[in-house]
């Protein structure tokens, strides 16, 4: 005969089992929704080089006026060294950028959310930057340890309507969920972030504090609440399909290229109009801010069509 104390931890067993169960159901439904949306873009490319060359001096000046970047980066005092580079190095191209921390820090000026879980920090970030765009139109979510080339972002959506719902970067699918990597860094566009704002009222479908019995990556929750408002992941291409945003270092995108295509390794490795590396150290950052920004070979021109001119509104 079953004892009293064999009964109850059987039931404790298979209670639990059911609450898991119950709860990867629950992540699974949280990707698989929306599935009437049309995905329209999922393989962003820039304007074509043809297309540049048709418009007018004035087209050209007007069209990069208008694009105006303003960053989110989200930093930790444990990040310290990281925060300080971004800080002194790629963030100085944007328009506007911003500091977002989970606790205030004397040795460097940001925005402290007082909130240590990670997801609701973003959306913290994502509210505010919303709130003081003022008229940029376009936003870069990165971590500290991602290095950007922002001039490169801008000739992405140099053509493209922030009036539309974009958000961007190097996609992964989890189940039936594309999603951006956070470590690629992550664009969206003010209508992109106008829907997220108005989902992020929605408990429901897009809680502050995950219903799951594990942690859901802030990027897959994103990307989650994002689909509920129609809004897809879209994965930024050059003109030969290369991936623009990296989520790994440029390093480590070589020794991949060396082992993969080793005939080659340079036009294997990455994209000559690449926006994101991650996973950088802050040396690492320095030295690309070097190579992108003053190294140039003696007797060779970048004859580019545009410039963009940065009218920076720091914190």
């Amino acid at each position: 005969m079953m004892s009293e104390g064999s009964s109850f931890m059987k039931g404790m067993i298979l209670g639990g089992i059911f609450c898991l169960v119950m709860s990867f159901f629950e992540t699974f439904n949280s990707g698989t929704h929306s599935k009437g949306h049309e995905h329209l873009h999922h393989h962003l490319k820039p304007v074509s080089k043809d297309e540049l060359q048709k418009l007018s001096e004035s087209q050209m000046s007007d069209w990069t006026l208008q694009v105006r970047v303003y960053c989110l980066i989200m930093v930790t005092p444990k990040l310290l060294v990281h925060w300080a580079t971004a800080n002194d190095t790629w963030s100085k191209h944007c328009d506007k950028s911003v500091f977002y921390t989970s606790e205030s820090s004397k040795a460097l000026e940001a925005i402290d959310l007082q909130e240590q879980d990670e997801w609701a920090r973003l959306r913290k970030a994502i509210k505010h930057a919303y709130e003081n765009a003022g008229d940029l139109r376009w936003f870069f979510v990165a971590r500290p340890t991602t290095y950007a080339i922002i001039e490169n972002l801008k000739y992405l959506v140099l053509d493209k309507d922030p009036s539309q719902p974009f958000y961007i970067g190097h996609t992964e699918k989890s189940g039936e969920l594309d999603y951006v990597e956070y470590d690629s860094g992550i664009v969206l566009s003010y209508e992109a972030m106008r829907r997220l704002i108005e989902i992020f009222k929605d408990e429901d479908r897009c809680p502050e504090r995950g219903h799951a019995l594990w942690k859901t990556p802030e990027e897959k929750q994103l990307a989650t609440c994002l689909k509920y408002t129609g809004v897809f992941a879209e994965n930024g291409e050059d003109a030969q399909g290369k991936g623009l945003f990296n989520k790994k270092s440029v390093s480590s995108l070589i020794s991949d290229s060396m082992g993969q295509n080793p005939a080659d390794v340079v036009e294997a490795c990455c994209s000559d109009m690449a926006i994101t590396f991650g996973g950088m150290s802050p040396s690492q950052i320095q030295v690309l801010m070097y190579g992108v920004y003053r190294l140039r070979p003696y007797g060779h021109d970048f004859h580019d069509s545009l410039t963009f001119l940065l009218i920076s509104l720091r914190l």
